[in-house]
């Protein structure tokens, strides 16, 4: 086997080859590289194509799968087997989605508890971490094509508000693609970069990241100091964007020609038809004064006076989240040095208008707003390269920290190449009644699995008062210092016990062993992450079962013989699926159990209600 050298200060393989930067979008995703003759950022495409490839999944009868633009077709064809905006279920449980629910055209799996959301097509249950990981490995291998090498880095970017739990389900889906996550960026972070801010160490700036996409927009107030980016503040609406735009146009001309909702809604092609027709209305009114097209017979048209006078309300509605960034981020327009663009709605001039006039200053829209993300997150790959000897690169720790959870999975908390000193916390709870401790185990790797891992310490927390399973909180603090030192802290919120530790996180390993370490996640990541949805499956239909029990154990009255006997069956299919190697059919059973017991739940929800209404204690 080749040896491979490591470069320490990245924890990184190095070999000859690209390291890639990735926007992984809403409604498109795209790869950019630093051109190693120019050594300026550039989107990778094909001859004559776009370099955005539609962030969307179709699955035929057979289980094959197509992603981009030929998979964009079957949106309107067969919408319950195309998967689209994978994204906005990144880290979510059903609670997060409730509200949207009638945005997906596909079915999102409501089992109404905190657990992350699952998506069904067919019989089979895919995770968001796995939609995505479908759409990364496209972008690799379209990468692979253009460049004609193996590509196994890369940089991948994310909405600065993505939580850790959001953050980690990237690099798995990164990791399952075959891809070696280097760092995690704020998308705001890299549109900065692709401007140049940032790089230049003396450079203090204050800078806010306008980014309205085709169905998001974000609002982000940044603060460069020696180039370390913090973000200030972030706003925004995860349902506004560039399709509302075309909305609105298909709305005026619904008016127009007097076509009801409901016609609208019955008839599909006629709503695609009239949404494309928009769409082109919108990029020709960015250079044109009217657009008119023939469509069936009739003459659509609308002047660049009506589009703004649609849209007006919605660019509003963007102006009053940079209102409530700034506020959060205690500035006023005035102290915001730099303005950038990112988004293709951006595009419209009536959209630079008002930021500008709200900022006070004129906007930066040079580099192209569909690329600006991707491009920046390639400086940034450059950088970990080692390429930018401008650029001072930080200490990192070399390999992800975490603990060991339900089922011995490795929960991380700290990803490898998180800058030095950081720190991370999580709230965890007890799984059964009254268990009054906890055994914290601290790991250090890559893999899905803690087994596989290294066992750098553990400690038990004790004294937890004697409460219902699920009800304590347990917050467990990693914070690693300047010196590289990790202490671990545990702590049960409610009653205020604590316990902590003090790890050598470095302790001991050769950079063999780091290198072999994080070649092994690459190569296994597929194993691990199906590993790792079984074992959640299993943990998941062992609680659903507990919780079927004491529920009828306390509440049998309110079933019927006939439910007794479905629940029973639904319990038995479940318990025998727990033993088989097959996660589908786990949730296959799970499901069929929760359709079961839906609605004595909630039959028995009402009458506590009721009770309750009448003075009654539940």
């Amino acid at each position: 086997m080749a040896k491979i050298g490591i470069n320490i200060a990245t924890g990184s393989l190095q070999q000859e080859e690209m390291i890639v930067g990735i926007d992984l979008g809403t409604t498109n995703s795209l790869v950019a590289i630093i051109h190693p003759e120019s050594k300026k950022p550039v989107a990778l495409k094909e001859h004559d194509t776009s370099s955005l490839v539609p962030s969307v999944i179709h699955f035929d009868a057979f289980g094959n799968t197509e992603v981009g633009a030929s998979a964009k077709t079957y949106l309107e064809t067969d919408p319950q087997n195309t998967i689209f905006s994978a994204k906005r279920l990144m880290g979510k449980s059903y609670q997060d989605l409730k509200q949207h629910a009638d945005f997906f055209t596909y079915k999102v799996i409501d089992d109404d508890t905190e657990s992350l959301v699952k998506v069904q097509v067919g019989d089979r249950f895919f995770s968001p971490v796995e939609l995505s990981s479908l759409i990364l490995k496209e972008l690799k291998q379209r990468a692979e094509h253009i460049l004609k090498t193996p590509v196994t880095k890369a940089v991948i970017t994310v909405p600065a508000y993505f939580n850790d739990a959001q953050r980690q389900a990237t690099r798995d889906a990164g990791k399952l693609a075959g891809l070696d996550v280097l760092r995690i960026v704020n998308e705001p972070t890299a549109a900065s970069l692709a401007y140049g801010l940032g790089l230049n160490p003396e450079e203090e700036k204050t800078i806010a990241v306008y980014d309205l996409g085709g169905g998001t927009f974000d609002i982000s107030i940044l603060r460069i100091t020696n180039g370390v980016f913090d973000v200030l503040s972030t706003n925004g609406d995860t349902y506004l964007g560039g399709d509302d735009f075309d909305h609105a146009i298909v709305q005026h001309w619904v008016r127009q020609f007097g076509i009801t909702q409901d016609e609208l809604r019955a008839n599909k092609q006629l709503a695609q038809g009239l949404r494309l027709r928009a769409e082109e209305a919108k990029k020709t009114l960015s250079n044109a004064d009217v657009y008119t097209a023939e469509w069936n017979g009739d003459t659509l048209s609308i002047t660049k006076v009506e589009f703004e006078s649609l849209i007006q309300p919605l660019i509003d509605k963007t102006i009053t989240c940079c209102a409530a960034a700034l506020k959060d981020a205690q500035l006023t327009a005035a102290n915001i040095d730099t303005i950038v663009m990112v988004g293709g709605s951006t595009r419209v001039p009536l959209v630079k208008q008002a930021v500008s006039a709200f900022f006070g200053k004129p906007v930066h829209d040079e580099v192209n707003p569909d690329e600006v993300v991707a491009l920046g997150a390639a400086v940034q790959a450059d950088i970990l390269a080692g390429n930018n000897k401008d650029f001072l690169l930080l200490d990192i720790t070399p390999l992800s920290l975490g603990i060991e959870t339900m089922g011995g999975l490795m929960d991380v908390l700290i990803p490898r190449n998180s800058k030095i000193p950081t720190k991370a916390g999580r709230q965890y709870t007890t799984q059964q009644d009254g268990q009054s401790g906890m055994r914290i185990s601290v790991y250090q790797g890559e893999r899905d699995l803690v087994k596989d891992n290294r066992k750098l310490a553990e400690f038990n927390l004790t004294g937890i008062p004697g409460m219902p399973a699920g009800l304590p909180k347990v917050e467990v603090n990693f914070l690693i210092n300047a010196d590289g030192i990790l202490v671990v802290k545990a702590k049960e919120l409610r009653s205020g016990v604590e316990q902590s530790i003090e790890v050598k996180p470095q302790y001991g390993l050769t950079d063999e062993e780091v290198e072999r370490m994080l070649l092994e996640s690459i190569t296994h990541a597929k194993d691990d992450i199906q590993t790792r949805a079984l074992v959640e499956a299993r943990t998941e239909g062992e609680q659903i079962l507990g919780t079927t029990e004491k529920f009828i154990a306390k509440n049998s009255s309110f079933l019927t013989q006939q439910e007794m006997i479905d629940t029973a069956n639904a319990m038995q299919a479940l318990q025998l699926a727990l033993t088989m190697d097959n996660k589908d059919l786990i949730h296959q059973k799970i499901e069929a159990l929760n359709e079961v017991s839906r609605p004595y739940a909630e039959r028995a929800m009402d009458q506590a209600v009721a009770g309750a209404l009448k003075g009654k204690t539940v």
